[in-house]
């Protein structure tokens, strides 16, 4: 049996929509973060290391060039670019609490080694703070936005979530 929808099922459903728009739009810019360093160090570690980020070349002084090390790193970036990508798709909130915790156990200690060292200069320190801010702030976001008020569970009558990508959405 249909029941139509009443105005708060449909305030319901748009504060739904709205969250799971938040959640997969701080997730893709994570994964888009973490891609761009991770494809970049993996596929031109010499390139990575002398001009990251954008030819500003904050790698090269902190000591010898490693390409084992840059490529290693580049495909630690590359797995959490692909969870983030992943969990944008698929929306779960499984994923999306995996995703913040592994998330946050790379970039809280980032941040804070960051803060406890800054790069030389005000001009390429506080850039840097914000984008490592934002590696915390935006799988809290998605955490958040998807976990509140009962997260991506439809209500009533709402379009059922699909699990897998290549179910119809």
């Amino acid at each position: 049996m249909h029941h139509a929808p009443t105005a708060s099922t449909t305030a319901g459903d748009h504060r739904g929509r709205v969250r799971r728009y938040v959640a997969r739009v701080a997730l893709v810019l994570l994964a888009a973060a973490a891609l761009y360093q991770g494809l970049w160090a993996q596929l031109a570690p010499r390139s990575f290391y002398d001009d990251f980020p954008g030819g500003m070349s904050w790698l090269a002084g902190e000591g010898a060039y490693n390409e084992h090390f840059v490529r290693d790193i580049g495909g630690l970036a590359n797995g959490l670019g692909v969870v983030a990508a992943l969990t944008a798709w698929w929306l779960s909130r499984e994923l999306v609490i995996a995703n913040a915790a592994g998330w946050l156990t790379y970039a809280l200690p980032h941040l804070a080694f960051h803060l406890a060292h800054p790069l030389d200069g005000a001009a390429m320190q506080v850039p840097n703070v914000v984008v490592l801010c934002s590696e915390v702030v935006l799988p809290l976001l998605g955490l958040l936005a998807i976990c509140s008020s009962g997260g991506s569970r439809p209500s009533a009558g709402a379009e059922p979530q699909h699990t897998h990508p290549m179910k119809a959405r």
